[in-house]
């Protein structure tokens, strides 16, 4: 039953609405509604869940913490579990990949961290400025949303967003313009109108935006741009990381090194809230009490993140299962949309950060979510017109429950692409409706 919620919640709520169940249990890569009825999810709670729900291993050492009376709630006191968790990640994450960051705990989510990194940049360098790009996406607080591109999230803000100026994301207008090229011109040109920024925002690859992926050139082309100006960089690993694209970092196969990086989502390791800002040593001009918060850092989230680096970060056997799942969920993708050439239908991301885009008929993409949800499978769409499904399975998803998922989603485009066919009011093309009845 939802009459509870749809009583006395707030209309803000969004996911309930495609998602209409009320879900009880979950474990690994599977939920259960109240009834019994089993899922699988290929959604991990939009990226927070990469070690999937209710992971046994690290539950264990959440649990034991817990009946040792550890620290729950401790402001940005020193404690055990933290000190474990900033050693653990500088042990097993930051050295081996030759990063040298300071590590800031900021409120516990993403959003929290983006402002503190913007804040930071302005601090800094003494400007107010700060460059984004067109569909990036960085959170709904104030600062984070003047950074963000949606005009929807952007129109309810209920105040002035200021202080950013957007560019173009690499392909923004298509693969024979080169966005570089224009963003330098207009950090050159004296008369462009642009104030030498703070910093430059972006995502290696845009989640919410579509699941843009950036390429390693222009990613490579914007860290020399930055240096050449005295601009810091700051990289939104908020989805894109903690292993979501193969490796912990995604920037790191373009060989960059982003003079801030934020970190949230999965971080936590448990759907455990908790973010991070990694900061270049020499940035680190804070004061005491300069960036303040009532929970900065969540001491169950650093058992449970230090756990799970320990478990899955020691050696590449993850990077290489992501590797492998990514091979096959790609592979199958494009296999269906061959199914149906003329509906343009596209594959595109990094790692198990995969989106199938409906351009030329975005309605459709809600549609396939919704009957695969009828079916048994979770997973959301993504985009300006919502127009891209995003597969965002926990990384430690079995490969049988991962093909009996996409067997769930293409028996699902099958259906929808039948029943907008058979719909005059909103049917397809006589190219399309082709491809459906031969």
């Amino acid at each position: 039953m939802t009459t509870i919620f749809d009583s006395h919640e707030s209309k803000v709520r969004s996911y309930c609405r495609a998602f209409p169940a009320v879900f009880k249990n979950a474990v690994g890569a599977e939920l259960f509604d109240e009834s019994g009825r089993r899922y699988i999810d290929f959604f991990a709670g939009a990226g927070t869940l990469n070690y999937g729900h209710n992971n046994p291993l690290i539950k264990r050492r959440i649990l034991d913490y817990i009946q040792q009376d550890g620290i729950i709630h401790g402001l940005d006191l020193h404690t055990t579990a933290k000190r474990a968790f900033l050693e653990t990640f500088e042990n097993i994450i930051l050295r081996p990949r030759h990063l040298n960051y300071k590590i800031q705990f900021p409120g516990p989510t993403g959003t929290n961290a983006v402002e503190a990194a913007m804040k930071l940049a302005r601090k800094v360098t003494g400007r107010n400025g700060i460059v984004a790009f067109t569909n990036g996406y960085h959170g709904m607080t104030a600062g984070a949303l003047a950074a963000t591109g949606n005009t929807y999230h952007r129109q309810v803000s209920g105040s002035l967003l200021n202080g950013v100026t957007f560019a173009p994301y690499d392909g923004y207008f298509g693969p024979d313009v080169d966005t570089i090229q224009y963003l330098r011109k207009l950090i050159e040109d004296d008369s462009s109108g642009l104030d030498k920024p703070a910093a430059v925002l972006l995502e290696t690859v845009q989640g919410e935006g579509g699941v843009n992926v950036a390429s390693f050139k222009w990613l490579q082309q914007i860290e020399s741009l930055c240096r050449e100006h005295d601009i810091l960089l700051i990289v939104d690993d908020i989805q894109a990381g903690c292993g979501r694209t193969g490796t912990f970092f995604s920037f790191k196969p373009a060989g960059i090194t982003p003079d801030i990086v934020t970190l949230s989502k999965s971080i936590g390791a448990y759907g455990l809230p908790m973010s991070l800002v990694l900061m270049k040593p020499e940035l680190d001009c804070w004061e005491p009490g300069e960036h303040n918060g009532t929970f900065r850092g969540n001491n169950l989230a650093f058992v449970a993140a230090t756990e799970a680096i320990r478990i899955y970060w020691t050696d590449n056997t993850l990077s290489l299962a992501i590797q492998h799942k990514a091979h096959l969920l790609r592979r199958r993708l494009r296999k269906l949309c061959d199914e149906f050439p003329a509906h343009g239908l596209t594959v595109r991301g990094r790692g198990l950060f995969v989106g199938m885009a409906f351009e030329q008929f975005p309605q459709l993409a809600r549609q396939v979510s919704a009957e695969a949800f009828q079916r048994g499978v979770i997973l959301e769409t993504c985009g300006a017109r919502d127009q891209v499904i995003k597969f965002l399975p926990p990384l430690i998803i079995e490969e049988t429950m991962l093909d009996e998922g996409l067997e769930v989603i293409s028996d699902s485009l099958r259906t929808v692409m039948q029943q907008a066919n058979n719909n005059p009011a909103g049917g397809l093309p006589d190219s399309i409706a082709q491809e459906v009845h031969p």
